[in-house]
């Protein structure tokens, strides 16, 4: 058994090292495709190659979680395997490479990352939830972490900060959810959309593989768009505890969900005709207007038990 296992190792090492869709540039390639600005070009070097380095381990994940062709199992173990050798410099993905590169500048702690593999093995076998809690657990492993690792970088990963911060990341993920619920459900057998939430909407998993969103799909993702903002300007504060080039890029990442549920609503909330991106004119609007009418505050110090979260996150250097 040990040695099949060992067998599986390699041929999924060999699989993710050749394929070129898991490689580097096809990984980050992607980047220009997301709601958000990955990591701005006007940011300082180090900033911006630690920002991708999160962006790709993250993509990565989710792209074998998602697409690989065989035991895409075998392959998060492997990946989880890349990141302890990650710490010690000895990864031989090129993109964990980069991540070791981020690991020996900052402090950072595995639970995030492992928490990104997570839910990508929750997605091999649990297609459906049931209410908007237990998709909101969901997001707590697929979505938070990355907002935490992004906090981290620049130092500023508090308790408080880190609460509002979870509000954005899975409100960005709701938004996402909903540009891609008929691909989820036509080509990956996945709903996320809560089944309590459609059975209020009068939604049935049909509607969800048609060609134009029928009048209760609509009103189902009307409703989600309206939690997703609700979530994301939840960001307004956390934007305003900020200060250098955390604020700014903070701010993109809620400037571009905002932008993404105005295109969602400028599309009548049909998800199903059309991908609704967010426009770059309309990101920039929303990252001036972020920027211009949030001043920097302090955060009063929290009350919150230190103890909720990974103890290395008040440790990081600050950028």
């Amino acid at each position: 058994m040990q040695a099949e296992n060992l067998q599986t190792q390699s041929e999924q090492t060999a699989t993710l090292q050749t394929q070129p869709e898991f490689d580097l540039t096809s990984i980050m390639s992607q980047r220009g495709d997301e709601n958000f600005p990955v990591a701005l070009r006007v940011m300082p070097a180090r900033h911006r190659s630690n920002l991708l380095a999160i962006y790709g381990f993250a993509r990565l994940v989710d792209d074998v979680g998602d697409e690989l062709a065989g035991d895409r199992l075998a392959a998060l173990d492997w990946l989880q395997a890349e990141l302890h050798r990650a710490r010690s410099a000895t990864a031989t993905h090129p993109l964990m490479q980069q991540l070791s590169l981020l690991m020996a500048d900052i402090a950072l702690p595995d639970e995030p990352f492992l928490a990104l593999i997570e839910a990508n093995r929750l997605d091999q076998h649990k297609t459906r939830y049931e209410t908007q809690a237990e998709l909101a657990r969901y997001c707590e492993l697929s979505a938070n972490p990355v907002g935490q690792l992004v906090l981290a970088v620049f130092g500023f990963a508090t308790p408080e900060r880190i609460a509002m911060s979870n509000a954005v990341c899975t409100g960005l993920q709701i938004i996402e959810h909903l540009q891609d619920i008929g691909e989820d459900y036509t080509q990956k057998g996945r709903i996320y959309m809560p089944a309590a939430e459609m059975a209020r909407f009068g939604v049935q998993e049909q509607h969800l593989a048609e060609a134009v969103a029928a009048p209760q799909l609509r009103a189902l993702v009307a409703h989600e768009a309206r939690a997703a903002r609700g979530l994301l300007l939840q960001g307004v504060p956390l934007v305003r505890s900020l200060r250098g080039w955390a604020k700014l890029a903070v701010a993109g990442y809620l400037a571009g969900g905002l932008a993404a549920l105005d295109a969602i609503t400028t599309g009548q909330h049909d998800v199903l005709a059309k991908l609704h991106k967010p426009s770059r004119r309309r990101t920039a609007a929303h990252l001036l207007a972020l920027l211009i009418s949030i001043k920097s505050v302090a955060l009063k110090p929290s009350t919150k038990p230190a103890a909720a979260l990974p103890k290395s996150f008040t440790r990081c250097k600050r950028g």
